[in-house]
């Protein structure tokens, strides 16, 4: 098969929600219509998620957290599909943004009883800066939850993007009978079954078919006469276009846990969805087509069994064919590097792979030598662009407490960092050490880590801070406030400068008092001075 051939017919997609929103029971769904599983329950039982057998620290452990698979790959209707997991926990969040800059598109999953919740507005900050698309399923709907119209102006207003309903709810919670597929007049009848697939379709010839009345009562078929009515109105056709350019989010309506609305979902995202596109580089623009291969990492997992200190680097295949044992231009290190043992997902199992095209997601080997955003090619010189660092919610400073393991901290904690686990930011004069979280969480796994994995003992000291903002702006303009501000001023690992503020009404003033530079929350622009 040629690789435009093996390009066609792959979908990268991530699922993306706020904690409990259903996106764990949605991706075990996917993959049960995939026939990849053969009962419900095995995602949350982690029998597909199994990595390599390790001994995870305790502190994981203790904690419940997840290290389960990056990716789960399975073939429906002729499509392979990669799905890229994603932890719906705040503390995770920065792996999830990361994660987003390897897919091509997103699904979004709502709770209809909770709505739009904070984690789900910052997911969509992410999408929006890429222009992802997003399909919407608004989930639960077994459950007694807000008005769909309520829900789609909810949509609108916080996420800042255009939803256009395919699929409409008759009742919800215990009310609930079924949808109504607004693009083919086809009615899904509502049946509890939370372990096999279920087709129970009803095709109308159109709204007025009498059939309607048979099967949800006269009632329920006026409203759903009328709610369609105004859906037309409202929304007419669907435009792809506006799909594929994230100016508009298709929406479906269902019941992970209950399989119901399910396919519908995944029947519009295998046709409508983008296969694997082209991406941004320092110097140009890679299409997927291109002969030489090119990639880069996204996401780094350490393998947390004590025995192995081997780390899993994650690579998203941009363009060409990626082969076993063939040598690559490691372009940060300017080195050549190859891999014996380069494995994919596939469900249950990950496996050795000889070769691999783009939208594939390949695990490597790393003994160190990656940090996230490396790229690889077959000699050209150049970086994928687009993977931004956020500003933290926590930030506490790092005080060595065995001046004996100075070396083995700072190795430690510049290695740790790279694997996203924190960002890191370094203040002159003294050297001090700033890292910052958006999760407690993230300080115990650094702090245990540090200790039996570099022998360096250390601890964190809270530290008032709002926000670290990277500046862009005029270059003079931007040092004269540097110069000014020295005691905010911190640098991040890629020697850009930033913004330390104390509280929100410090940046506030900030802002106000120096219009020519603006203030980041994340480093996706181009800077205005440099270390």
């Amino acid at each position: 098969m040629s690789i435009e051939a093996e390009i066609a017919r792959r979908k990268t997609f991530a699922i993306i929600s706020h904690p409990d929103a259903g996106k764990t029971t949605l991706t075990e769904k996917f993959l049960l219509f995939g026939g990849q599983i053969q009962t419900a329950g095995a995602v949350k039982s982690n029998k597909i998620k199994k990595t390599a057998a390790s001994d995870f620290m305790e502190i994981e452990k203790q904690r419940g957290i997840s290290v389960a698979t990056s990716v789960m790959t399975f073939e429906y209707k002729g499509k392979l599909v990669n799905i890229l997991d994603t932890p719906g926990h705040k503390d995770f969040a920065e792996d999830t943004y990361r994660t987003l800059t390897a897919v091509d598109s997103v699904i979004l999953v709502i709770d209809c009883v909770k709505g739009v919740e904070e984690q789900t507005e910052r997911l969509m900050e992410v999408c929006r800066m890429r222009a992802t698309p997003v399909i919407v399923f608004i989930n639960k709907l077994d459950r007694d939850g807000k008005d769909p119209f309520d829900l789609l102006d909810e949509l609108e207003g916080k996420l800042n993007i255009q939803v256009h309903p395919m699929s409409w709810p008759i009742n919800m919670g215990r009310d609930f009978k079924g949808v109504y597929l607004l693009e083919n007049g086809s009615l899904n009848l509502f049946e509890s079954s939370k372990t096999k697939v279920s087709d129970d379709y009803v095709r109308l010839s159109d709204l007025n078919d009498p059939r309607l009345d048979e099967k949800v009562g006269e009632k329920d078929a006026l409203k759903l006469r009328e709610d369609a009515e105004l859906i037309e109105g409202v929304y007419g056709k669907l435009n792809k276009a506006d799909y594929l350019s994230a100016e508009v989010a298709p929406v479906f309506f269902g019941s992970a846990l209950n399989n119901f609305g399910i396919q519908e979902l995944l029947d519009t995202f295998i046709e409508l969805a983008p296969i694997p596109q082209s991406r941004a580089t320092t110097s140009r623009l890679v299409a997927p087509d291109e002969k030489k291969f090119t990639g880069f990492i996204f996401k780094i997992h350490a393998n947390l069994d004590p025995k192995h200190r081997d780390r899993i680097a994650f690579l998203r295949v941009c363009s060409g064919k990626f082969e076993r044992n063939k040598p690559y231009e490691h372009v940060r290190l300017d080195k050549q590097v190859r891999f014996a043992n380069p494995y994919t997902f596939l469900a249950q199992s990950k496996e050795v792979v000889d070769d691999a095209y783009p939208g594939d997601v390949v695990g490597l080997y790393d003994t160190g030598n990656f940090k996230i955003g490396d790229t690889l090619t077959e000699g050209e010189e150049m970086m994928f662009k687009g993977i931004p660092s956020f500003s933290p919610e926590i930030f506490k400073e790092l005080i060595n407490l065995d001046p004996m393991k100075s070396k083995q901290l700072e190795k430690g904690i510049q290695q740790l960092t790279d694997e996203g686990l924190a960002s890191l930011f370094t203040q002159e004069p003294g050297s001090r050490k700033f890292v910052g979280t958006v999760g407690e969480l993230q300080f115990e796994v650094l702090q245990y880590r540090l200790e039996h994995e570099y022998g360096a003992k250390c601890r964190f000291e809270p530290r008032n801070m709002h926000k670290a903002c990277w500046m862009s702006g005029e270059e003079l303009v931007v040092k004269e406030f540097m110069k000014f501000r020295m005691n905010n001023i911190a640098w991040d690992k890629d020697g850009l400068p930033v913004f330390l503020a104390e509280t929100g009404y410090i940046l506030r003033m900030a802002q106000e008092n120096n219009p020519k530079i603006e203030f980041h929350t994340n480093s996706e622009f181009k800077a205005g001075v440099s270390a």
